[in-house]
């Protein structure tokens, strides 16, 4: 939000230099962005009159050649490439000499077969507004040919206005406002402030302006005033004009800049609708399926049943607080050169308004303050104010009639005890201070007597504070009026701890160990799209679909909360891939979250004291498991290429290397299996397991995953259960032995569809206290070993703690590992 100091003054009693005010507004908690001081320009800059103006024709772009009136005995020949302007209207034109912003020099020079003595400015270019789309173009009357330009800019020397930006919290709607930053300035600086929407006359209703329907608890309100005859080629005046500029909005016209300028003066979004292209009753209500809409932006939208529509006798005519439709937007004017103008001044559900703005990413500067809530007294108030100003200045007459529909919900007084906020600050206020600055808040309030004998303040609040709601509520305003730099900051004394407790040390040493593989930690967006499972191939019974819905979402589309690691580190991947990655190893430490198959509801506890043991319980029970995993995925080569040799492409071997990895990290040697289980490819899939028990999967990618998905081909994956692993807060030394070990190799031949890791444990099981590893190194398989068989080679290294083992002892272990692989599959010793 970005207010003038001007405009701020009109307000206040006595408006202190920028950088105090923006000191005021950062006491009261809202937050500076930047203070937009005046640019600074130099040399002469006056009020010009385009006289005539010819096109130079046979070049790349319309070029004006202008004679324009700069107060001088002759007029000046300028070029200009805009083309927003006709004779005899008003502009602003830099003199050579000038300077503007940015240390751009003007001179006199010959371009285009011309002498341009002089340039015809936009407010880009006198650094009072964004727009660059053509020339600043004033309102007649504003000036002379030859005045002085600066102090219709706000660029006098003597008197410069200063914009001061500022970000308006998602909890303080009503500062989306000058009426709102006026009240909480007043209330930092101890000011006098005027209220503008009580200067604003509201005539008693005398019928209806349009009939009105509401047929949705969304609209609480909805206000009608119908303005005749105005005049839509009328500019808005120069001073509105200059604040919409000042605010980052473009002037328009006087209707537009009518309802942009109440918008910003009181904070309640209007919307004006050409009255002869609205048919029947106005009714607001949800849209069907399949409904679409044409909004102002010229982009047909089809509609969700949960969008809040305006409608008339022909359909939607605007997506209710985000945008209007094109079907009944402001056009020309009719055979009178007139136009009757219809506005609009409602109050909606902030949470309908933030979901439809969200869904069709639509995002304007009404959906921003309904969805922050608006104050639901201001709409006959606001649509007065713009039935007024449009007869001020574009000459119509306001129709007899004001429809107002529905009504503001009624405020709840809320009692606070009067020394409470002393004793939550643990500061001693002056008398008094708690009654002020609810007043200066806005609300009515009443001292009573308690049944404790003891005083109370009885706030009523108004009705742009909504969130007004309990005790503490009123306690942060009077702390944060008061200043909350006066409250003593006391560190309390912290017990001697124990340190990181045992979890926190395993998730910290697997992401360490991964780190040190070379895997790279990100944080994935933590929500997921129920599309994903589909493109996963899970099943429609696989508990991986069963995810919690976020009410709320960042992300429409994306609002259920993730039941694995790997749909936001796939996305990651990709998004990293299309910025020229290639070879990519990720991977995350987080929770998942994994709803209960029977919910359990969830209590809605008070406030004002500690929850029973029951509703604790029924909390506990209510909420989701929400285990700790690690995954990890991989695209691209492992091993780099260079002039050592060609490289070598991660695999899924790579991925189940990683588990290993993270499992060891962990304290566990996990076991490797065979397994089928989406997305990961059937045949090069694994199983994670401790003992016979599943904690994860690692593998390659299926391929219809990869295509789904838009992955590198063969993207390997792998994903970890840490919660399921044993958690031992013992961390014993490792063994080291002294003496040295023996390697034995054996080859067993075996069925071909007997796994190696399955071998390998027999192995492990026969060799006994003495075997040390046993690591595969090669797969054979040809007629030598016969049809549907293979030929598995393995490192046996065998070490004893005490003593040089004998070539005699390794032997028998190696024998007696081997006998226990041909007893369990039949292997025989090749």
């Amino acid at each position: 939000m970005r207010v003038s100091q001007s405009w701020l003054a009109e307000l206040l009693d006595d408006v202190p230099p920028a950088d105090e005010t923006a000191e005021a507004f950062v006491r009261v908690g809202l937050e500076i962005e930047d203070v937009h001081r005046a640019p600074e320009l130099t040399g002469p800059l006056v009020v010009g009159r385009v006289l005539e103006f010819e096109v130079l024709t046979g070049l790349k772009k319309p070029i004006r050649w202008c004679q324009v009136d700069v107060g001088e005995l002759a007029p000046r020949g300028i070029i200009c490439g805009a083309g927003n302007f006709a004779a005899g209207e008003l502009v602003v034109v830099a003199l050579p000499g000038a300077v503007l912003p940015g240390g751009f020099a003007i001179s006199a020079r010959k371009t285009y077969g011309h002498v341009s003595d002089g340039m015809i400015a936009s407010a880009r270019e006198l650094g009072i507004g964004a727009d660059h789309a053509g020339i600043l173009v004033l309102p007649p009357g504003t000036a002379e040919p030859g005045d002085d330009a600066r102090p219709l800019l706000g660029l006098a020397p003597d008197d410069p206005d200063t914009v001061i930006e500022l970000n308006v919290t998602p909890d303080r709607g009503y500062c989306f406002a000058v009426r709102g930053l006026a009240r909480e300035l007043a209330a930092s600086l101890d000011a006098g402030y005027t209220d503008p929407a009580a200067r604003v006359a509201v005539p008693p209703a005398s019928g209806d302006a349009w009939p009105v329907e509401l047929a949705d608890r969304g609209c609480a309100r909805f206000v009608a005033r119908r303005v005749d005859g105005v005049d839509p080629t009328a500019p808005a005046p120069w001073w509105m004009q200059r604040r919409l500029l000042a605010a980052g909005m473009r002037p328009i016209s006087l209707i537009v800049d009518v309802t942009n300028y109440v918008m910003l003066e009181l904070g309640q979004p209007l919307h004006a609708y050409d009255a002869a292209r609205v048919s029947g009753p106005i009714v607001v209500r949800r849209a069907e399926a399949g409904e679409k809409l044409r909004t102002l932006d010229d982009v047909e939208r089809t509609l969700d049943p949960d969008d809040l529509l305006i409608t008339d006798d022909s359909g939607p005519i605007g997506l209710a607080g985000v945008m209007g439709g094109a079907s009944t937007e402001i056009a020309g004017p009719g055979e009178s050169g007139l136009i009757d103008v219809l506005i609009e001044a409602a109050h909606f559900d902030p949470a309908v308004i933030a979901r439809a703005a969200r869904r069709h990413k639509l995002p304007s500067e009404a959906s921003k303050r309904f969805e922050r809530t608006v104050d639901p007294q201001l709409p006959p108030v606001a649509a007065e104010r713009a039935a007024q100003l449009l007869v001020e200045h574009g000459g119509g007459t306001i129709a007899p009639g004001r429809t107002d529909a529905g009504a503001a919900p009624r405020p709840v007084p809320v009692e606070m005890l009067l020394e409470l906020p002393d004793r939550v600050a643990g500061v001693a206020y002056p008398p008094g201070a708690a009654v002020r600055r609810l007043a200066q808040v806005g609300c009515a309030v009443e001292l009573v007597t308690g049944d404790d004998g003891r005083g109370h303040v009885v706030a009523t609040p108004p009705s742009w504070r909504p969130d007004l709601v309990q005790p503490a509520d009123l306690v942060e305003e009077v702390l944060r009026l008061e200043g909350l730099d006066i409250i003593p900051s006391v560190l309390p004394s912290a017990p001697a701890g124990r340190g990181l407790t045992p979890s926190q040390l395993r998730r910290r040493a697997v992401s360490r160990a991964l780190a040190e593989a070379g895997f790279v930690e990100v944080l994935p967006f933590p929500f997921v799209e129920p599309a994903v499972w589909d493109a996963f191939g899970l099943a429609a019974d696989d508990v991986r679909r069963r995810t919690v819905h976020v009410l709320n979402p960042l992300d429409a589309e994306r609002a259920e909360l993730a039941s694995t690691l790997l749909p936001g580190l796939l996305d990651t991947l990709v998004r990293n891939r299309s910025r020229g990655a290639t070879d990519l190893a990720l991977y995350h430490v987080g929770q998942v979250v994994l709803p209960h198959a029977q919910p359990v509801p969830m209590p809605d506890p008070g406030v004002d004291s500690r929850p029973a043991d029951a509703e604790l319980a029924q909390i506990q029970a209510a909420l989701p498991a929400q285990p700790v995993h690690v995954a990890a995925v991989l695209a691209g080569d492992r091993e780099a290429r260079g002039w050592w040799g060609p490289g070598r492409s991660a695999s899924w071997a790579d991925a189940v290397e990683a588990g290993r990895l993270a499992g060891q990290a962990a304290g566990v040697e996990l076991r490797v299996t065979a397994a089928t289980y989406p997305p990961f490819h059937p045949g090069r899939c694994a199983a994670l397991r401790v003992g016979d028990w599943i904690v994860g999967h690692a593998g390659e990618l299926h391929p219809k995953v990869v295509e789904a998905l838009g992955l590198p081909e063969r993207t390997c994956a792998m994903e970890l259960d840490l919660d399921l692993l044993p958690l031992d807060d013992r961390r014993p030394a490792p063994q080291v032995s002294p003496y040295p070990p023996i390697a034995v190799d054996v080859a067993l031949v075996a069925a071909a569809d007997v796994p190696a890791a399955e071998l390998a444990d027999a192995l492990g099981a026969g060799g006994g206290e003495l075997l040390e590893d046993v690591r595969l190194f090669d797969v054979y398989t040809g007629e030598q070993v016969g049809t549907g068989r293979r030929s598995l080679a393995f490192t046996l290294r065998f070490r004893a703690p005490d003593r040089t083992l004998t070539s005699e002892e390794a032997n028998a272990a190696r024998d007696s590992a081997v006998a226990v692989a041909a007893e369990r599959y039949a292997a025989t010793l090749r």
